[in-house]
């Protein structure tokens, strides 16, 4: 019985121990999972807070300007000849040169990129100044109406005076990383399909050529005159008229009213605090300024009771969708130019062109809205200490003589060879040359912040400003 009894508790003190080793085992267990959970959960809140820290720290701005002293040597030199190229090819492709610009004032002259951005606008203001006077003179290379569509200038250039104002206000918030990736991704997109449209013109021109020469070969003594198609060259057809009689009052008073709004909105909004209340509603009283005026053309267009006619005998039948898209365009152009610092036509010179405009018109219907968005966005820039007047005034100088300079010799060259799709290459080779300058500014300036540690993420509206 003795020996029983004594088993039986060796047996209970056994599973005494082993229940407890199991308790311990177990209880040790969730304690580790829950350490684990603990720390995983510390390492997810550490990575958002990283992210968030990068992003934005309102203690921090990487942000101080940096204008070099004003002085006649090398790099004015170099600089300047590389600002009177940038300035004729980009006034002849109907993109103000903004891509060449900016590399050139940051690593010749040695502005810091905001700077850069700001003197970039000023020069494009300038070549817009003296490329729209060029222009305003001349007729259609086909048709009976002025080189520039009014009827396009006043569906896109309200819009893309609201982009700039937005863009403006980005390019002080932004970080340069961000300005950089969003620069070549678009830059790659356009520079592409004006490429494309470049040799599908070139083709269509060919084939001209071909039917000209074959009709004169049948019909040698007709004497009948040759008529390009209003996308072939603009040769003779390029009629030089008098100013005043070359220009629709009507469309032109709406757009320098949306332009005569948005300076005095501009400039009341240095009396206000920035991001107080009332700058605030002065900011958003540029929407309903913009859009009302877009929104008469889109619904006259929509109606019939106005036509784009640079497009010739196409007519288009315009739907709600499209005119939201192209108002969208607007929007988008003028926020990357007003972001990136420049003029807005790298996406309208493109756009135009897929909807059937002239090479010719294309270009100098988006010069047209440059000058207004371009002046607009150097008066903010102005009002926001971004740039020294005295380097400006030169630079300006320099790009008003190239523009008008780079428009005559190019339509010299396409009156000889009879080929408007010149101005196509050129607009996506200024595209394209521009893509790999900023973005290789751009790149070069990220691994420098990473290597010194240095703060890059969004910047703070309100003590930027």
């Amino acid at each position: 019985m003795a020996t029983v009894v004594k088993h039986t508790a060796r047996t209970m003190l056994t599973l005494c121990i082993i229940t407890m080793i199991c308790s311990v085992s177990l209880a040790e267990r969730v304690l580790k999972e829950k350490e684990t959970i603990n720390h995983v959960e510390k390492e997810t809140k550490g990575f958002l807070k990283a992210v968030v820290d990068f992003l934005w720290d309102s203690g921090k701005g990487s942000y101080e300007p940096v204008w070099p002293e004003m002085k006649f040597d090398w790099k004015i030199i170099v600089g300047s000849i590389v600002g009177f190229l940038g300035a004729a090819l980009g006034s002849v492709g109907g993109v103000g040169g903004g891509g060449i610009f900016v590399p050139m004032l940051a690593l010749i002259i040695g502005f810091d990129s905001k700077s850069s951005t700001a003197i970039s606008k000023c020069m494009i203001m300038g070549a817009a100044l003296s490329t729209v006077y060029y222009n305003m003179r001349l007729r259609h290379p086909a048709l009976d109406m002025p080189l520039i569509d009014y009827d396009l200038a006043l569906l896109f250039q309200p819009m893309l005076m609201l982009g700039i104002s937005i863009g403006v206000v980005c390019n002080v918030m932004f970080a340069d990383w961000m300005v950089t990736v969003l620069l070549i991704i678009i830059f790659i997109g356009t520079s592409t399909k004006a490429l494309l449209k470049g040799i599908d013109t070139w083709k269509k021109e060919t084939i001209l050529k071909k039917e000209k020469a074959k009709q004169l070969e049948e019909e040698p003594k007709t004497g009948e005159d040759y008529k390009p198609l209003p996308s072939g060259p603009a040769g003779a057809q390029d009629e030089v008229v008098p100013l005043l009689k070359n220009i629709y009052w009507k469309e032109l008073s709406l757009l320098v009213y949306v332009w005569v709004a948005f300076l005095i909105i501009q400039i009341v909004k240095t009396y206000t605090k920035t991001c107080s209340i009332e700058y605030w509603i002065l900011n958003f009283l540029q929407v309903p300024i913009a859009i009302s005026v877009a929104l008469f053309e889109a619904v006259c267009l929509f109606k019939g009771t106005r036509v784009i006619q640079s497009k010739g005998k196409e007519i288009t039948n315009w739907k709600v969708h499209q005119i939201l898209l192209y108002c969208f365009c607007g929007i988008i152009a003028g926020m990357v130019g007003g972001l990136l610092g420049l003029g807005g036509g790298f996406i309208l010179g493109p756009l135009f062109l897929e909807m059937g405009i002239p090479p010719q018109v294309a270009s100098a219907t988006s010069t047209f809205s440059m000058l207004f968005s371009s002046s607009m966005s150097v008066v903010q820039y102005y009002y926001l200490d971004r740039f020294p007047v005295p380097y400006a005034s030169y630079f300006v100088l320099v790009a008003t003589i190239a523009a008008f300079a780079g428009q005559h010799v190019v339509r010299k060259i396409i009156a000889i060879l009879g080929r408007a799709s010149i101005i196509i290459f050129i607009l996506a080779s200024t595209i394209f040359i521009s893509a790999i300058s900023l973005g290789g500014v751009g790149i070069e300036n990220m691994i420098v912040k990473m290597e010194n540690h240095e703060y890059m993420g969004f910047e703070n509206l309100c003590t930027q400003s």
